[in-house]
């Protein structure tokens, strides 16, 4: 594998360091922090009006917090911004979890995806009935706006799987992933026939390490791996509410050998379907 090093930038310089993102939110701060001054405004004053701490004020300002969006009507009143801050606000919020977003930014340039989940599946391969349920798990005092809007972004990732060749796909499961009732048993039997659908069509090489494998070599974690056309490869590593973006060559390069040892201990592509469509016949029964 090529290093990074010999290739110039690494692929978090070059496609995941969100300085955009960063750039914009440091601009509206700076464009909220003028308008105060102008009107001769303090931030004591700006907060009274917006119910909130000056503190909050000051980070907005810095570029490090946004308003909410009731928020930034109240500041658009009060400076008088003819609605400028609610809508640039839009374009600003973050569709992701602060963990995932450099991930998120470099799996859109990947020529190759390596993924393994040991809990649930990947986000890209997730159905929206899914993908709510698991949003739902975890966020217990949810609105139904408030998910729609998180499904939405997650299924919109997916649409890395319409073209036919790029990325190359490849998804490692442990057979746990396949017997847990995530969303109820219609809902997993939907599933689990849209991973074989999309792995039967050559979209997607599917692998499943079964139970009788035992321990295995990716047992402590989820983890992605991507590889560029351009520049050096990088992983993903995740936890609970929190993951964090690697592309120091050695770390990268024991990712790769932990990935390939627990696939030599997987169900071949053949087995894998065969296994996946048994389980998502038992969950419809079972509907």
């Amino acid at each position: 594998m090529a290093t990074a090093q010999k290739r110039g930038k690494t692929a978090r310089e070059k496609y995941g360091t969100g300085e955009e993102t960063s750039s914009a939110r440091v601009k509206y701060g700076e464009e909220l922090r003028l308008r105060r001054e102008r009107t001769g405004m303090t931030q004591e004053e700006l907060s009274e009006i917006l119910y909130c701490s000056a503190s909050l004020i000051s980070h907005i300002e810095a570029g490090r917090r946004l308003p909410t969006v009731e928020d930034a009507k109240r500041i658009d009143k009060a400076l008088g911004a003819d609605g400028w801050f609610e809508r640039w606000l839009k374009d600003l919020e973050p569709k992701y979890a602060d963990h995932f977003q450099e991930a998120a930014e470099l799996e859109k340039h990947a020529k190759e995806l390596r993924m393994f989940s040991p809990l649930l599946v990947p986000g890209l391969l997730q159905t929206e009935e899914y993908a709510r349920a698991i949003y739902a798990a975890y966020r217990p005092n949810h609105t139904p706006d408030y998910l729609d809007g998180l499904v939405v972004n997650r299924i919109e990732r997916s649409r890395l799987l319409d073209d036919p060749e790029n990325p190359v796909v490849w998804s490692l499961l442990d057979e746990a992933v396949l017997h847990r009732r995530v969303g109820g048993p219609g809902v997993m039997a939907q599933q689990l026939t849209r991973i074989a659908d999309i792995a039967a069509s050559g979209r997607l090489r599917i692998h499943v390490l079964p139970y009788g494998a035992g321990a295995h070599a990716l047992m402590e974690g989820a983890v992605t791996l991507m590889s560029f056309p351009d520049t050096g490869p990088a992983a993903y590593v995740e936890g609970l509410a929190t993951g964090r973006v690697v592309d120091s060559q050695r770390e990268v390069d024991e990712y790769y050998s932990a990935y390939d040892l627990a696939l030599s201990d997987a169900m071949s592509q053949q087995q894998s379907l065969a296994r996946i469509r048994a389980v998502a016949e038992e969950h419809g029964n079972a509907h």
